[in-house]
């Protein structure tokens, strides 16, 4: 995983229980000045500061859960992967426009000594690797590697693994013009035709297009405090109200949690996270992803690949179905 950075990173809704752990701070530092026992009364405050992080993350509301899945400590594709694989090889290229795109990473892993194949997009650390990678918005490039990479998945009998995380495809006039939206239709056709398991994940944002290119799967995951939308609320708000200050109210409207999604038949299991969000404990975070991923790749892999591809047809072929009765 990659390190913890020194500055804490506190999101506004924190800001109750940083001041308790700064109080609980404060006397632990006199007592040790003063050479007073105050033990009982720190475990006091610290089980109440610990039930207060517990009440916030459990009450959050959409426009949090999206700051969460925003936060720049948040587990990446890249963290996950080195945490659960036995063995990784990025693979580069799109064999076509002779360029990689580092903001879709993909390659050949073991995991739990089983070959696969895994692709998801990256964000940057900071502010220099998120442009680098372009805030995880990935071009055409990047989604024509992800399909040269499932066609080897597939060629060679290896389950997909996808992690998602993306506030979008990237929108620019170069995009565009080489094909953004073509790339991405062409990938969402191909894989309801791949014949081996493929598992995705959202881990953090999945925003519209940029998300479905490689979102279709025979089952589909979300971390708990992950968000799935066609389109961001602030894109949302902008569009509906001419207003992006309003993007509270449009997360609110466009139901982008995993709760909803998973009250809405879209999503197959929802995974907790540690309590204050996968940054938390990206180990543990990362073991509840690894036990889920394990657990569905044998019962998927016990099926057909004719069963697979027909699982998968129905599924998507049931999202947004709903009867009318009569009040």
């Amino acid at each position: 995983m990659a390190p913890p950075e020194r500055k804490s990173i506190l999101l506004s809704f924190e800001k109750p229980l940083v001041e308790l752990e700064a109080r609980i701070g404060q006397i632990r530092e006199l007592a040790e000045e003063n050479d007073v026992d105050v033990s009982t009364q720190i475990r006091q405050l610290e089980s109440r500061a610990t039930h207060l992080r517990q009440e916030i993350f459990s009450n959050l509301t959409p426009a949090q859960r999206l700051q969460v899945a925003r936060h720049p400590r948040r587990p990446s594709t890249l963290d996950y992967i080195q945490a659960i694989t036995d063995e990784w090889i990025e693979l580069h290229g799109d064999r076509g426009s002779g360029k990689d795109d580092p903001a879709l990473v993909g390659g050949v892993a073991r995991l739990e000594g089983r070959p696969v194949v895994i692709l998801g997009h990256q964000k940057g650390r900071d502010t220099k690797d998120n442009v680098a990678r372009n805030f995880g918005m990935a071009s055409p490039g990047g989604y024509r590697k992800a399909m040269r990479l499932m066609r080897h998945a597939d060629r060679f009998s290896m389950p997909i693994i996808t992690f998602i995380d993306t506030p979008g495809a990237f929108p620019g006039f170069e995009a565009e013009e080489m094909g953004q939206g073509e790339a991405i239709a062409y990938n969402l056709r191909e894989m309801f035709g791949l014949q081996v398991p493929i598992i995705c994940t959202i881990i953090g944002e999945g925003g519209s297009g940029g998300a479905l290119g490689i979102g279709v799967g025979d089952r589909l995951m979300m971390f708990e405090h992950s968000v799935y939308t066609v389109a961001s609320p602030e894109a949302c708000a902008a569009i509906l109200w001419k207003d992006a200050g309003r993007s509270a109210e449009a997360s609110e409207a466009l139901k982008i949690t995993s709760w909803d999604l998973k009250q809405l038949g879209i999503l197959d299991e929802l995974l907790p996270e540690p309590v204050g969000g996968a940054h938390a404990d990206p180990l543990q975070a990362a073991d509840t992803l690894k036990q889920a991923i394990l657990r569905y790749l044998t019962e998927l892999s016990a099926m057909t690949a004719e069963s697979r591809q027909q699982l998968r047809y129905q599924k998507y072929r049931k999202i947004g179905v709903f009867a009318e009765t009569a009040a």
